[in-house]
């Protein structure tokens, strides 16, 4: 019995973990999306406006990915 408990509190704090290491990675990832967006207008300002709605359109992409993350995260902390 106290085996299953233990096993339940390691799964729960796997799924923080997990919701947390999503977070970062997608902090790393846009931060990345963006620095590469302003070398890029750096180095052709005249493109600036297709860079720009291609960053906000790929940096959506990766928001979205981790909120699914944090979601699973989160539900293996409740359920």
């Amino acid at each position: 019995m106290n085996t299953i408990m233990l096993a339940g509190d390691m799964a729960k704090a796997g799924g923080a973990i997990g919701a947390g290491v999503a977070a970062l990675g997608a902090g790393v990832g846009i931060g990345q999306i963006g620095k590469g967006a302003v070398e890029s207008i750096a180095r052709q300002p005249e493109a600036a406006g297709d860079i720009r709605a291609n960053m906000i359109l790929t940096a959506a992409f990766v928001e979205g990915v981790a909120l699914f993350a944090v979601i699973a995260g989160i539900l293996a902390i409740f359920v």
